[in-house]
């Protein structure tokens, strides 16, 4: 080694980001292995690199008598500054330094990246970044990002989508790890987190706190809806997410590679909100078991298939934006339905026992009675057969 090596190590430290003092250390420890592997070795030495001048020296280390070092147990510490210090380099040591450098000072550099990436990154799962793609197969896609590569799994990557070679994708930082072998960052297209980011992105009012994304159910590549709420007078969070003539959702629509999103009003009352999460299908009534957090749906004939969704589609993400498990009805269904069960009250109490309340249309409800009662378990239709016990009595 010389001088033109420690301006080299130099170099690398500003560049890289890695401390001078941290690539000599590991080359003088890379070195001491070495020197221990060569036939003239002494039992306890040390390698020392001039930090100005590049010049190695291999220093024999001589222990007061009884007080020599046990070197096979690497748990005892070993207070060096006792031994007497004699210079033993061997006169080839400048080859073997050589072949040695080189391998030792990628390594670190390597592992030194791979830290400081951790470090970097690990406070960051969940944020959106922005990479281009460099190599797709089967298994995974590998994303340049700038100073560090990233992984797209197969699990994390959206099935109709295509990730070409110099395609610029944003994706969700899912893990960051500190595995040597592999690139450290693992991202996602299939995150629900991405929607949020990408919202984040397009909408200031989000950015800043005045309309917040309150949840958001997604099949990737297909449908998302999103949940949002206004927390500032005259702020209407649906037109803020949709923006001037649609622009802002259409980027993100855009970024999804034309999955499409629903924006629904957040509300706390969740009548009106597994209405409001049923769109683009029209609703006519919502009736609630809140006990068991079901909702029966009643909606026009001509808006069935919509309420439903292609497959079921628009129902599972209502159920899963909304919390409720939803049953969806046509309003022949339901008007059938009401005249199978026109009995007496008598017949009534020993059938299967559907609700005998009447909804706000003048219709059955559809729930099942509570046993031993005329009524489901809805808050308001037990009141009703309270009255009916008060006028029995």
């Amino acid at each position: 080694m010389n001088r033109e090596t420690i301006e080299a190590l130099r170099q690398i430290e500003k560049e890289k980001s890695i401390p001078f003092e941290v690539l000599i250390e590991a080359l003088e420890d890379a070195l001491h292995s070495a020197y221990n592997k060569t036939g003239t070795h002494v039992p306890y030495s040390e390698v020392k690199i001039d930090r100005e001048t590049g010049e190695i020296h291999v220093f024999e280390l001589i222990f007061p008598p009884g007080m020599e070092p046990d070197l096979e147990d690497e748990e005892t510490e070993v207070d060096y500054s006792i031994a007497e210090r004699r210079e033993v380099t061997p006169e080839d040591f400048g080859r073997i330094a050589a072949q040695t450098a080189k391998q030792v000072i990628y390594q670190r550099i390597r592992e030194a990246e791979q830290d400081l990436f951790f470090k970097e990154y690990s406070t960051r799962v969940g944020e959106i970044v922005t990479g281009i793609v460099q190599q797709s197969d089967n298994r995974y896609t590998l994303v340049d990002l700038g100073r560090v590569e990233g992984l797209l799994p197969k699990s994390e990557q959206v099935p109709i989508e295509r990730y070409e070679h110099g395609m610029r994708i944003k994706a969700v930082i899912k893990e960051v790890s500190q595995n040597p072998k592999g690139p450290p960052i693992i991202l996602s297209r299939r995150s629900e987190d991405l929607i949020r980011r990408l919202f984040e992105l397009e909408v200031p009012e989000i950015a800043d706190g005045l309309v917040e994304i309150v949840g958001v159910a997604r099949e990737p590549g297909y449908r998302s809806k999103i949940s949002v709420i206004s927390h500032s007078d005259g702020v209407d969070p649906v037109g803020a997410c949709v923006g001037p003539r649609g622009s802002r959702v259409r980027m993100v629509v855009s970024e999804l590679r034309g999955e499409k999103i629903d924006i629904i009003p957040y509300n706390e009352e969740p009548a009106r909100f597994v209405a409001k999460a049923l769109s683009p299908a029209r609703v006519r009534e919502v009736l609630l078991d809140d006990e068991a957090r079901e909702a029966t749906v009643v909606v026009p004939d001509d808006q069935l298939s919509l309420g439903i969704g292609k497959d079921g589609q628009n129902a599972r993400l209502a159920n899963k934006l909304t919390g409720w498990k939803i049953d969806i009805r046509s309003e022949t269904e339901m008007a059938e339905e009401e005249e199978s069960f026109s009995v007496s009250e008598a017949d009534a109490k020993v059938m299967d026992g559907r609700c005998h309340a009447l909804t706000s249309g003048g219709k059955r409800c559809p729930n099942a009675a509570l046993p031993g009662s005329l009524y489901c378990g809805i808050a308001g239709h037990q009141a009703l057969a309270a009255l009916d016990r008060a006028e029995g009595e």
